[in-house]
């Protein structure tokens, strides 16, 4: 199939993309605006294969959508392209509503004209799938977990612009009839995760010899999901997923934020040693909690498991260790990001601002 994959050039985007290329025959074009947590580094290794192709371009720029489209003729859309950061979404929330509310419905209206054009075999084959989170649920409390059915409940203004996303796509499923998948999933962890992200921005603020901040007293739990685990799921779903229905994607690895940190820091003292017998755990320090800070996220993946048939296949205890063997490995990679555009200094301590 030829799929149009949106933010292709991020974490999770980069990561679906060199999947798509490397295991399936699915051509790929990738349509990406190059924001702050792009990178086409990440791409470098599909980047001259004839089944891949790169448009710089946003999701809310109508006529470039409709020029795309009309050029590279999809069979799909798999949408990645958000604004994702929680902090940052505290701090400026416009970019989010820009991005993950009104270029989702660009993005919609482009699919949906584009599928009113196809003939009839390519129509029924035709898929719209929109990648979201399990932060539009809301906060767990010490028991349950997220399923398909539980109602939305978004606490922060990142985590509302993605619901809203989510509804528009439902919506456009429902009475349009565009065959509309959507999955929700947990908390991604892997190479290429840019470095405003816990993990990857303790791994580098602990080579650094630099403090480790935890919000509050790093009681808060994650389920993490490794991104390579995540993209099967993706085109899993792709594939074989059925026209207007969620599936959620968790890794069933629940860890309070503390415990990650200090996993962190264990692999790094086997991989790269302090001197002097030191411990990378003694830098970790306490910082005032984010606002609105959610306690917990679980997600309940028994549907895409019993229907789909997939499973993640990385523990986190592995996955850890992975990532951080790539970060020791990948140094210029990220070391280039430092230089340009984040230093890794705290975001989302304002209350409200454009």
């Amino acid at each position: 199939m030829k799929i149009i994959v949106t933010g292709g050039a991020g974490f999770i985007g980069s990561a679906l993309v060199r999947h798509l290329i490397d295991e399936t025959t699915h051509t790929v074009l990738n349509l990406d605006k190059l924001t702050y947590a792009a990178s086409l580094a990440s791409l470098a290794c599909v980047s001259h294969n004839p089944r891949y192709s790169f448009v710089h371009g946003s999701i809310c720029d109508s006529a470039l959508l409709e020029r795309v489209v009309a050029t590279f003729d999809p069979d799909g859309f798999i949408n990645l392209a958000a604004e994702t950061h929680v902090d940052r979404s505290i701090d400026g929330p416009v970019a989010f509503i820009d991005t993950n509310i009104n270029g989702t419905f660009r993005l919609l209206q482009a699919a949906q004209a584009h599928v009113e054009r196809l003939p009839t075999d390519r129509r029924a084959r035709f898929r719209f799938l929109h990648v979201s989170t399990d932060e539009v649920y809301g906060s767990l409390g010490e028991t349950g977990k997220f399923h398909e059915a539980t109602p939305y409940d978004p606490r922060s203004p990142y985590s509302a612009s993605k619901a809203a996303s989510d509804h528009l796509v439902s919506a456009w499923g429902h009475t349009y009839g565009l065959p509309i998948l959507i999955t929700n999933c947990s908390n991604n962890y892997g190479p290429y995760q840019f470095p405003e992200k816990l993990i990857p921005l303790c791994i580098i603020k602990a080579l650094a010899g630099e403090e480790l901040p935890i919000y509050g007293r790093g009681e808060n739990i994650r389920d993490w999901l490794y991104v390579d685990d995540h993209v099967r799921a993706l085109t899993t779903v792709f594939e074989r997923g059925i026209p207007c229905q969620t599936y959620n994607i968790g890794g069933d690895a629940e860890r309070r934020n503390i415990d990650v940190v200090r996993r962190i820091c264990a692999v790094l003292d086997t991989l790269r040693p302090r001197d002097g017998g030191k411990h990378y755990a003694d830098l970790i320090s306490f910082v005032a909690d984010r606002p609105g800070h959610d306690a917990r996220y679980a997600i309940d993946a028994s549907k895409i498991r019993a229907e789909l048939g997939w499973s993640p296949e990385q523990s986190f205890d592995a996955g850890i260790e992975a990532t951080v063997k790539w970060y020791l490995e990948n140094e210029d990679w990220w070391e280039d990001i430092l230089a340009q555009n984040y230093k890794g200094e705290r975001l989302g301590l304002k209350r409200a601002h454009g």
